[in-house]
């Protein structure tokens, strides 16, 4: 290779021309004839639904398909880029040593860099990602998925690669996060080529030189500046469901006149998600509207009577979780009762996903914490673990990386797993998971081993696995991040049902947009505490329409 000075200037950085990939066990090619290319220094954002073969196509571009990644495919050229970076959708997958300065070490000893510069050199790449460590000699595992995303970014800007893949660099970071993240990547990307992936477009839109829109099997749909792609394929931006400035206004004005709080259910309400009537439809067009006995004049009424005429699903007093003997999140006192749709916001590593874990029983706690009316037993004997375990039955749980909770090989086993457990028929329980799997965009999938999914439909795997039990509390961590708008929206729309049923919900988003439509209640988390609850506008707005009518009468 030549010297870095004598580089002979390429007409591209990267391309393929006649991609055809298929994965092994799928019945429909992932690409047919596809070709993209990228000029020197251009910026471009591959935008798509969910699925459609984005993060495939960076592998191939970077070379990691078919090397790393065996996967049978054909193309009529492609060209390597000389150098480059790769973030990938899942952080975890990308450390290669335990420790954030081992880490970040490893690469500026494949760079040849003088020991006693390195740490200063780690020091600017974790600043620029606003990773803002007091001992770089840190467990990576001890830190949250957001301070991992960074981490991973700042490990490939050391690399001063010439071409850098992000493929959703920013999926887990709050807002702020995805600010510095991107003003970060502006910095440093000058003269580089960057190929994007990337669901949250708000950040970059007007940063990017063009788009490569794709549809949902795979086929370029267009491409151009982002301003004319939005305007020419405004159509198809809606119709596959993808991304686009304005929709969350757009799916406002769609749910508008839409009966928000209809009367909860009895909690012994039979019938699994499958058997829910839907909400919204996936098309946008037309709704389902519940029975006319669970209509109400006023939708806040119903809140506000069912807060006050049952028991609390979940009673938490003077309570803190730990990690490590150490207190990592606390609370004075709190009460959800069914129905309740609770935000939980705040910055990464504040603590959110710690509260989830301590009322899953998956970190220890202090203090009183009270589910389903009973005392939520503690100590280590086989007796009272067997108890508890008993307890927190009722609760589902979608981890923030789904990976760490799927239990078969199969997609369709997984659903209908959880289902068997209940104590569900073997026949009904895989009708019912054919049906939410449809639900949830898996449809076509049920041979596939989980691992092989997108990120997006792993999430939306472990969503559905959580939610076909229909339990009494559900504990969301982060389960939007990775989707298209279509595949949001749906999952927002099926957490609807299940609070209408009396399901309490508990989920942790860096989507204020989700706090501010979808839940009744938003609790704001910093530096390990609970520092905030209050009704969400959404109620308020209620509460206001209760008001006028009062007087009206």
């Amino acid at each position: 290779m030549a010297a870095e000075g004598l580089r002979e200037p390429r007409e591209q950085a990267v391309s393929v021309e006649g991609l055809r990939l298929k994965y092994p066990g799928e019945e429909r090619l992932t690409f047919k004839d596809v070709s993209f290319k990228a000029a020197p220094g251009e910026k471009v954002l591959l935008l798509g639904p969910s699925g459609c073969g984005k993060s495939t196509l960076l592998q191939v571009l970077s070379g990691m398909i078919p090397k790393a990644t065996e996967v049978p495919m054909k193309c009529e050229n492609r060209q390597l880029p000389r150098s480059w970076a790769y973030v990938f959708q899942d952080p975890d997958t990308q450390f290669c040593m335990p420790y954030v300065d081992e880490e970040l070490a490893f690469v500026l000893e494949n760079l040849a860099v003088p020991r006693d510069e390195m740490k200063a050199r780690m020091r600017e790449a974790l600043d620029a990602v606003g990773l803002h460590l007091k001992e770089l000699h840190m467990p990576i595992s001890h830190l949250s998925q957001g301070m991992k995303q960074r981490l991973a970014l700042a490990s490939a800007l050391l690399l001063e690669p010439e071409v850098l893949f992000l493929d959703e660099p920013s999926a887990l970071l709050d807002p702020e996060g995805r600010r510095q993240i991107w003003e970060a990547v502006k910095r440093v990307s000058a003269g580089r080529t960057l190929i994007i992936v990337e669901h949250r477009i708000e950040e970059m839109a007007d940063y990017v030189d063009r788009i490569v829109l794709f549809g949902p099997d795979g086929v370029i749909l267009g491409e151009g500046p982002p301003k004319e792609v939005f305007a020419r394929y405004e159509s198809e931006l809606k119709s596959y469901g993808i991304w686009y400035p304005g929709v969350w206004e757009d799916y406002a004005a769609s749910r508008a006149g839409q009966q928000w709080f209809p009367r909860i259910a009895s909690s012994s309400a039979a019938g699994s998600l499958s058997s829910l009537e839907p909400v919204v439809a996936s098309s946008g067009e037309g709704r389902g509207r519940p029975d006319q006995e669970n209509e109400v004049v006023n939708p806040y009424a119903s809140v506000s009577a069912n807060r006050c005429s049952r028991e609390p699903q979940i009673t938490l007093q003077s309570f803190a979780g730990q990690r490590r003997s150490q207190p990592v999140i606390a609370l004075d006192h709190a009460e959800v009762f069914p129905g309740d749709y609770v935000a939980i916001l705040g910055p990464n590593g504040a603590g959110k996903s710690s509260l989830l874990l301590s009322l899953m029983g998956l970190l220890p706690s202090e203090g009183t914490y009270i589910l389903g009316g009973e005392h939520v037993v503690k100590g280590k004997r086989k007796k009272l673990r067997k108890r508890r375990e008993q307890q927190l039955r009722q609760i589902g749980f979608v981890f923030q990386n789904p990976e760490l909770q799927f239990v078969t090989e199969r997609v369709g086993d997984e659903v209908a797993y959880s289902l068997l457990v209940d104590g569900m028929p073997a026949s009904e329980a895989e009708e019912a998971s054919r049906s939410i799997l449809e639900r949830f965009g898996l449809h076509g999938l049920e041979g596939r081993h989980p691992y092989q999914l997108s990120t997006g439909q792993k999430r939306r795997l472990s969503v559905a696995t959580a939610m076909a039990r229909q339990p009494s509390v559900l504990l969301l961590d982060e389960p939007t991040f990775g989707q298209d708008a279509r595949n949001t929206f749906a999952i927002l729309e099926m957490c609807e049902q299940l609070r209408r049923s009396g399901t309490a919900i508990l989920m942790v988003t860096h989507e204020l947009q989700i706090a501010e439509m979808a839940a009744t209640h938003i609790w704001e988390i910093r530096e390990g505490r609970v520092v905030s609850q209050k009704v969400s506008p959404r109620l308020h707005a209620a509460e206001s329409d209760m008001a006028l009518a009062e007087v009206s009468s």
